[in-house]
């Protein structure tokens, strides 16, 4: 066996490793929100301010120059967004809810493509949107009875932002770490002072700030821009698929939120729904 062949079979089970490795880090994001008494404000700027250090970092190591474009900069924007919403969320409903409406990205990326690109949605697609919408439709009503709704509304509206991450990102002239810099560094210079108002500065708050910011954004992101290169389309949306199943698995182990059983009808049609929808799109694509 040959290096090249070596170095190829390497990537082949690294690839997996990494993103499964990101998926998990990204799912401790809604433990640690709920657990750190600052406001979603202090909280994003910080752990955004945190990350975009460790991604400058990454980018000073590997030499990777950052891009100036109109989609990396929407890019960005998006991401600042997505990050902003999703904080505010996990402070005002259930991390379950927060990250499963947000999992809802992909049906908006199909959404947005008809009406921006006028690209005809398949079959599939409008299947998908049907059984998904159908899903969160479970969602609100859950939080008509829990008092979550306006939460439940700003995680779906992070689910309409991240839709633009990922619509950017493939854009041409596009760059995804580019755009992930930008936007975190960004979200932090803009939420950071809100940290100034906060009164619990204890060696356990500012530990956990810090995990946020290194581990859940920035290590994570790196991660993942890493082994999504080197791992099938297929498998890459199963593994990504771990973050909502495990997101509200450590709150309700380590915080101890329950989620009721109509949202967790919810979240099994949405993250079902969308699992399904990566493979069977992939699968013909390659057909």
């Amino acid at each position: 066996m040959n290096n090249t062949t070596e170095k190829s079979n390497t990537n082949k089970f690294a690839g997996p490793v990494c993103v499964l490795l990101a998926s998990l880090l990204f799912s401790i994001g809604g433990l640690c929100i709920k657990v750190i008494p600052w406001s979603a404000l202090a909280i994003n700027g910080a752990r955004n301010l945190i990350g975009s250090m460790v991604i400058g970092i990454f980018l000073l190591v590997t030499r990777h120059r950052i891009k100036i474009s109109v989609p990396v900069l929407i890019g960005a924007f998006s991401t600042m967004s997505v990050t902003t919403l999703f904080a505010i969320a996990n402070k005002m409903t259930t991390a379950a809810n927060a990250i499963v409406l947000q999992f809802t990205a992909p049906v908006f990326v199909i959404i947005l493509m008809a009406i921006i690109f006028h690209s005809k949605p398949r079959k599939l697609d409008i299947i998908t949107c049907i059984v998904v919408f159908s899903g969160v439709c479970i969602f609100f009503v859950d939080g008509l009875k829990t008092g979550n709704i306006v939460g439940d509304l700003i995680a779906l509206l992070s689910g309409v932002c991240y839709a633009g991450v990922f619509m950017m990102n493939t854009a041409e002239k596009a760059d995804a770490i580019s755009s992930c810099f930008l936007g975190e560094l960004t979200a932090g210079i803009i939420f950071t002072p809100f940290c100034f108002k906060e009164t619990d500065f204890s060696a356990s708050v500012i530990a956990t700030v810090f995990v946020l910011g290194v581990f859940q954004v920035g290590v994570a992101y790196i991660l993942f821009s890493k082994g999504i290169r080197h791992t099938g389309a297929v498998a890459g949306s199963l593994i990504a698929g771990i973050e909502p199943i495990m997101n509200p698995i450590w709150v309700a182990v380590f915080y101890g939120e329950k989620i009721s059983g109509l949202a967790a009808v919810g979240a099994v049609i949405v993250v079902g729904a969308i699992i399904i929808y990566n493979v069977m799109s992939v699968s013909k694509e390659s057909a």
